[in-house]
């Protein structure tokens, strides 16, 4: 009889979103309310930008023509080198020296989130914030690296939680033991919290120290607007030989439905002996053929000065109605974060109330539908997640809506 990973029944229930999405549909099927607002899953509504549709529009013709025909795609690391050099040339614009063959080009930083643990022994012990992008634990978990799971705690028993609350202004602590692979992501999903160029020093500091891996989600460092916040963990002095950096063009650049990512794993980082860009190339040529030709050069086309302009202020916009949610929650009465440099909004729920009820409040009374904190971890009770990413006059309606129940 054939044997299945005895860690995929661990999981308790299902993933988040898709959860949020059966009690929507639930909720829509027994009552014809007004329409739903949805500010819960991070999905944007913006259409692609005009730059990005020439370039696909050009890509797919040249794929009709024998001449200009791509098959598969044999240059470095899947990816062409047009994009390769334009991804280089936007770190470089941040005063970031990366090697063109350090970059990946993925279909997603979601999947690299969860697939870069391949390379990585089981028995390393993770750290992750708490609240946290659920990818994160749920892979770790499918790994075995998680142990087993404590219901009464809500804790998986072999990772290390690090509680990012309002009293620490929801930054992560440096581990006051020996973890091996960190999971950091700023702009962080789902409290909207950045770190500064301090702060990231001190977890650079220690990885190097301990020999420990810094996993560095920055797939929202376009929202970043104080300029005194770092874009790059390789901004920071040290961190090419301890950090690995996952990003993406879906919130960037719109592409959710498109597709593209790219993770940027240093020459220089090695442990146990092996150079881990040397295993993540392997891993990669292996299980995974590469992002489509028409695709990688929409990508491409994002980082070119007008494509950076367009979808600069499609940024904007979302901005904008981050900043919406966040007044138009504070003056309902609750307490809000983020929002500033991240279209996350991170909000108390009312006192007493816990993220679930506060959930199916917003969706029963406001037909508004959020995120419950209580999906992020432990430390996510007590709050909602509401994304940016929606129309702007469905985000003030939506506004007005939960205001009107509060």
């Amino acid at each position: 009889m054939a044997k299945i990973n005895q860690n995929f029944l661990k999981l308790p229930g299902g993933y988040l979103f898709p959860e949020i999405g059966r009690r929507v549909r639930a909720f829509s099927a027994e009552n014809p309310p007004m329409p739903l607002i949805r500010l819960g899953i991070g999905d944007v509504t913006q259409p692609l930008v005009p730059v990005v549709i020439e370039a696909m529009t050009k890509a797919t013709a040249e794929m009709g023509v024998k001449e200009t025909f791509r098959g598969y795609c044999e240059e470095t690391c899947g990816a062409y080198d047009f994009l390769r050099f334009a991804i280089q040339n936007d770190y470089r614009a941040r005063g970031v020296d990366i090697d063109d063959d350090e970059i990946f080009v993925s279909d997603g930083a979601k999947s690299d989130c969860g697939n870069i643990g391949d390379i990585f022994d089981v028995d390393n012990v993770v750290a992750v914030c708490d609240p946290v992008y659920p990818v994160y634990v749920d892979t770790s978990v499918m790994a075995g690296r998680a142990g087993d799971y404590d219901a009464v705690n809500q804790r998986w028993t072999k990772l290390h939680y690090m509680p990012c609350t309002a009293d620490n202004d929801f930054t992560p602590a440096i581990p006051d033991k020996k973890v091996d692979m960190i999971y950091l992501c700023f702009p962080n999903n789902p409290t909207g919290a950045v770190a500064t160029k301090e702060q990231l020093q001190k977890w650079v500091d220690y990885a190097n120290a301990v020999g420990a891996v810094i996993l560095f989600d920055s797939a929202y460092e376009a929202y970043i607007t104080d300029p005194a916040i770092p874009h790059s963990i390789f901004e920071i002095p040290g961190a090419k030989t301890c950090a690995i950096e996952l990003r993406s063009f879906s919130k960037t650049a719109g592409f959710t439905g498109t597709r593209c990512a790219y993770t940027v794993v240093p020459k220089a980082l090695e442990r146990d002996g092996a150079n881990l860009n040397k295993l993540w190339n392997r891993r990669q040529s292996t299980k995974f053929n590469g992002v489509s030709y028409v695709i990688q050069r929409a990508a491409e086309a994002t980082l070119t000065p007008l494509g950076k302009a367009q979808t600069g202020e499609t940024i904007r916009y979302y901005l904008r109605n981050a900043q919406t949610i966040k007044k138009g929650l504070a003056e309902a009465g609750l307490t809000v974060y983020g929002g500033d440099n991240s279209p996350y909004i991170w909000a108390s729920t009312p006192s007493g109330t816990d993220s679930w009820s506060f959930f199916d409040k917003l969706l029963k009374e406001a037909c508004v539908v959020t995120t419950p904190g209580a999906g992020f971890g432990p430390s996510g009770e007590g709050y909602i997640r509401l994304t940016a990413f929606g129309d702007a006059q469905a985000t003030e309606e939506a506004v007005r809506r939960i205001q009107g129940i509060l």
